[in-house]
């Protein structure tokens, strides 16, 4: 999308925006490699059951009350100017829709095999948690794309959904359960190199750097003239030993 936008929209990135997308990339395929298997699950009670575990109940209630301060409290105040607060609803929204997917394709197979899953009520809760997050979560996509780069709004989404559905998986499969030290430390690592992609894209969005303007952008830096205070001043005068003793000083203050 961050390159198709540069295409097709006139949009670019600057050369630390690359470097963040490359970065978000690297740390989410990390997360990827070291997240566990899903654990299998065939069946809407043994969904439910997994719905009704209380670190999951707590999870969901956590990224409800988040949700609700983002749209309610943070949104109209710092949606216009920051990029971050539509994309953490719609990023918070799809831990919902993520999991009513799962759920759904559960359902979808029991259709077939012949099970009343018409009956079960999970089905039509896990359909209206979709229609509702998914809705929710092309309102506020479409509302940053309105605002903000295109070439920044996919890269920062993508990390961020991403983040928040392998959290999800983990917390309502318990498949932190079955991780080994070497998966947690790589799961990390991938969580770090995620934050830096981020910030690279988000920090220095508005800067003009290219590998062609990149000497000239580091020179310049170098040039910058430094001020000097009057008390350096002042002793710089006072010292002087080229000034002529019948020639009147003149002090700055």
């Amino acid at each position: 999308s961050a390159i198709l936008s540069s295409y097709l929209l006139g949009e670019r990135l600057n050369l630390l925006g690359k470097l963040g997308c490359m970065l978000s990339l690297v740390g989410s395929t990390v997360m990827v490699i070291h997240a566990p298997e899903d654990e299998e699950v065939t069946t809407l009670d043994e969904m439910t059951s997994k719905l009704k575990e209380p670190g999951f109940l707590a999870y969901a209630a956590i990224l409800l009350a988040l949700c609700f301060l983002l749209i309610i409290y943070l949104a109209p105040r710092y949606g216009q100017s920051n990029i971050l607060v539509y994309l953490t609803i719609c990023s918070v929204i799809g831990a919902f829709s993520v999991s009513s997917v799962k759920g759904l394709g559960i359902a979808i197979k029991g259709f077939f095999a012949g099970r009343p899953v018409l009956q079960h009520p999970l089905t039509w809760i896990l359909v209206i948690t979709l229609v509702a997050s998914v809705t929710t979560q092309i309102n506020y996509l479409n509302k940053s794309l309105d605002i903000f780069n295109t070439s920044l709004v996919f890269p920062i989404y993508y990390v961020l959904f991403t983040t928040i559905v392998i959290t999800t998986s983990i917390i309502l499969f318990k498949e932190w359960v079955a991780m080994t030290v070497i998966d947690i430390i790589g799961t990390v690592c991938g969580f770090l190199t995620i934050i830096l992609g981020v910030f690279l894209l988000h920090a220095f969005k508005d800067m003009d750097v290219s590998l062609g303007n990149l000497p000239q952008v580091l020179q310049n830096e170098q040039q910058v003239p430094v001020t000097r205070d009057d008390k350096n001043i002042l002793i710089e005068v006072d010292n002087s030993s080229i000034a002529p003793e019948d020639k009147p000083k003149v002090f700055m203050l």
